[in-house]
């Protein structure tokens, strides 16, 4: 991206609110203020999804179960509206359907829930896009079960529209307004999520803070220096203490890092998935920043 388009977008982010600044709603995206509900509007339709930075959050569904268990303390839609645009869904095959686990912990939350925030939030954003890894947790069905389940979400209530599948990662603009599917189970079709191929993924969740916070910085190294895959940096650990917990600590480490001297004017730091990241004020944004 040139340096006028990342200065606008740094401008803009500073802004905060993605409202027009003296401009009415329909203003052009280069003459409006964006803001974490619609920053990828300032970006080129040509733009590779592995040369971007997206804000992510880890076990996405996951609010409920007590300390050890909750990764987030916002609902789906307000993760999204925050500037996230990478979905960590765990889905229990139950009933013929997807209920949101954490391990044993159902999340009070159905697959059906997270399709309808991500629609009602891309049907208002349609410059955006949300990649989503769907896995299967806490369920011992095949995967040829876990895979006749998501068809029926697909073609039996309707949700194919909203999804963009393929097996090849796309450009930004042939995703805008759609879901990104990232198949984490051997039955799903899409984007093998983990092929090494596309992705190079650093996600070590028995890492204490202290040792995470060096994997993480040098993930984002690497995706600095070798180009080319779909890069993920897992900014979350549950060593030896509760997931709020390590995120209190790191959350501000990985702040400090991108917004440091070593990351200044980099793009391409990949997708970035966290724990709590809204309790570190301005992390969302100065990833998006780095676009």
């Amino acid at each position: 991206m040139g340096l006028d388009r990342r200065a606008f977008l740094v401008g803009a982010l500073a802004a905060g609110t993605g409202a027009a600044i003296g401009l009415g709603a329909a203003a052009p995206a280069s003459a409006r203020a964006l803001g974490t509900q619609d920053w990828m509007a300032g970006l080129g339709d040509a733009t590779a999804l592995q040369r971007m930075t997206i804000p992510g959050t880890h076990d996405s569904g996951a609010r409920k179960g007590g300390l050890y268990v909750a990764c987030q303390n916002t609902s789906i839609a307000q993760q999204l509206d925050s500037g996230i645009r990478f979905l960590d869904v765990r889905c229990r095959v139950t009933g013929g359907s997807f209920a949101i686990h954490h391990g044993s912990f159902f999340q009070d939350l159905m697959f059906g829930d997270v399709l309808v925030a991500c629609w009602n939030f891309l049907a208002a954003h349609p410059s955006e896009t949300v990649l989503m890894r769907v896995k299967q947790e806490y369920s011992g069905d095949s995967d040829a079960t876990f895979r006749a389940v998501f068809d029926d979400y697909l073609d039996n209530r309707g949700w194919r529209p909203l999804f963009r599948i393929a097996d090849t990662l796309p450009t930004l603009g042939q995703t805008r307004g759609k879901v990104v599917l990232l198949a984490d189970n051997g039955g799903l079709p899409g984007l093998r999520y983990g092929d090494g191929n596309v992705f190079d993924i650093q996600d070590d969740y028995n890492a204490e803070p202290f040792a995470k916070r060096g994997k993480i910085e040098n993930h984002f190294r690497r995706a600095v220096q070798q180009p080319g895959k779909l890069f993920v940096n897992y900014a979350s650990t549950s060593a030896y203490m509760p997931p709020r917990w390590n995120s209190d600590r790191l959350n501000p480490q990985v702040h400090g890092f991108v917004d440091g001297g070593e990351m200044a004017g980099r793009t391409g730091l990949g997708i970035v998935p966290m724990d709590f990241p809204n309790t570190r004020g301005g992390l969302v944004a100065s990833l998006i920043r780095h676009n």
